[in-house]
């Protein structure tokens, strides 16, 4: 994504919890070693980031892959803290800087499991589904300072991240990783998963002028039709 909106003409600040991928940024980006659920941190970072025109809340982890009776709560906890709490806290901290502007553009990232429900992923999905309740509050709240707030969902993303959920899906499901990755695909208009690429050109768009008058949307960067198939 921060490619994508260096590409742009913006200036580009990243955190991350993982050091060692903070190392592999470009030397351009302002990168902050940082936890997206520790408040001080998050509050510590907006602060020295001085004026934002673009606030992408993008942080998130998978989760368990479990029935929701099976559900660890200390993983459940894990999830939402960093899916939905790490959202809020980069909203809470980054905010007044973009009212006192006058401008500014959020870009939360739900999910299309914010949209539909998942089986075996609880925790994500109702962190997800949360998100886009956070973000059309932040619209309604932010909008009369000139601030729009807008919620991408996307898809399976192909990448390292998904081939993780694959694995313990086809593990927990006795299925194949390759007939999982299907029964993914089969679930769009296209039979195909998304680049992380197609994201990050969304997040762009929404944060610039062209986007001046959408706020408070959920926009799927996803080729779904239907609910997942529940028997996958």
């Amino acid at each position: 994504m921060g490619h994508a909106f260096e590409a742009a003409g913006f200036s580009v600040r990243v955190t991350d919890v993982d050091a060692a991928a903070l190392e592999k940024v470009p030397a351009s980006w302002n990168a902050h070693l940082c936890d997206a659920a520790d408040e001080a941190r998050v509050a510590a970072v907006m602060e020295a980031a001085g004026p934002l025109d673009v606030l992408c809340a993008n942080a998130g982890i998978a989760g368990p892959t479990a029935r929701v009776e099976d559900v660890d709560l200390a993983e459940w906890r894990a999830c939402v803290s960093v899916n939905l709490e790490g959202a809020f806290l980069a909203v809470k901290h980054g905010l007044p800087a973009m009212k006192a502007a006058g401008q500014g553009s959020i870009v939360f990232t739900s999910s299309t499991a914010g949209i539909y429900g998942y089986p075996n992923r609880a925790p994500y999905a109702a962190a997800k589904w949360a998100v886009i309740g956070l973000m059309k509050t932040v619209a309604m709240e932010a909008g009369p300072f000139g601030v729009r707030a807008n919620a991408i969902c996307p898809g399976a993303v192909e990448g390292a991240r998904m081939e993780g959920v694959l694995a313990r899906e086809a593990t927990a499901k006795g299925m194949t990783r390759d007939a999982v990755y299907a029964g993914y695909a089969q679930g769009t208009s296209m039979r195909s998963f998304v680049e992380a690429s197609d994201i990050a050109d969304m997040a762009v768009f929404l944060g610039s002028d062209a986007a001046r008058r959408v706020s408070g949307q959920v926009i799927a960067v996803d080729c779904h039709t239907e609910n997942p198939d529940p028997k996958l």
